[in-house]
């Protein structure tokens, strides 16, 4: 159970995990960052804090376009990496998103490409968006940008080879008590691995739950990265806007 647990902290900072997804979309990743900054008009003297921020691409990202940012995460390698590009308003450190990290400090706190729903007990992931609400001034707003977890499961590849860098990664994916899993396992100079990853199959409704609990008022949902309205049967991204 242990290590169920602790599944995000430990896959998170494997240098596997960075081997297999150093493929991400950027130019996917950049133009999600530039409608977010047209739609919540960031003032220059705005601090936004980029929450599970992983090595820091969107923090630097918001950071060149002009903005404070601080970005915090649970990953001490991710931390280490992202610290190269720390500059007078772009700072990094490593924290627990349920514990609250600096109160009514923050305008925007942005919790992009689902980095939520981590926890074996549901009533951390309350936990954790209650600690997030303190954070943000009065007035401020958090976005938490999640899969349509209805989609995902009705698109899940079962089983899937990948070879990233020489190393053969056997990845099969299901559902198990209320989470998508993710059971990655493979060999590299002659050591066996196995990881998960377990996130839990949150649905609009569970969030509006938690939201109340946090005092968050809902401004608006997107469904995708182009800020389209959110439609359950086709949009791709559950992308929640919410005012304190």
């Amino acid at each position: 159970m242990a290590q169920q647990e602790d599944w995000f902290s430990t896959w998170f900072d494997s240098p596997y995990y960075h081997i297999l997804y150093n493929n991400r979309n950027e130019d996917e990743a950049q133009l999600f960052i530039d409608n977010l900054l047209a739609y919540l008009h960031p003032k220059p003297e705005h601090k936004i804090l980029d929450l599970a921020c992983g090595k820091g691409r969107h923090s630097v990202q918001l950071n060149q376009r002009g903005f404070d940012v601080t970005g915090i995460d649970l990953s001490e390698q991710s931390i280490a990496y992202a610290k190269q590009f720390e500059n007078e308003h772009l700072h990094f450190e490593v924290h627990d998103m349920r514990q609250v990290y600096k109160p009514e400090e923050f305008d925007f706190v942005l919790n992009l490409f689902t980095s939520f729903g981590y926890f074996e007990n549901e009533t951390e992931n309350v936990v954790a968006l209650c600690a997030v609400a303190k954070t943000l001034k009065h007035g401020g707003k958090l976005v938490i940008d999640f899969m349509n977890t209805d989609l995902t499961i009705a698109n899940l590849v079962a089983h899937e080879e990948k070879e990233v860098c020489g190393i053969k990664f056997n990845i099969s994916r299901g559902v198990e008590n209320g989470f998508i899993v993710k059971k990655i396992c493979f060999t590299d100079k002659g050591q066996d691995y196995a990881f998960e990853e377990r996130v839990r199959a949150l649905r609009e409704e569970d969030f509006m739950e938690y939201f109340g609990m946090a005092q968050l008022r809902l401004v608006e949902i997107f469904g995708d990265y182009n800020l389209a309205p959110y439609n359950r049967e086709s949009s791709e991204r559950m992308i929640f806007v919410l005012k304190k």
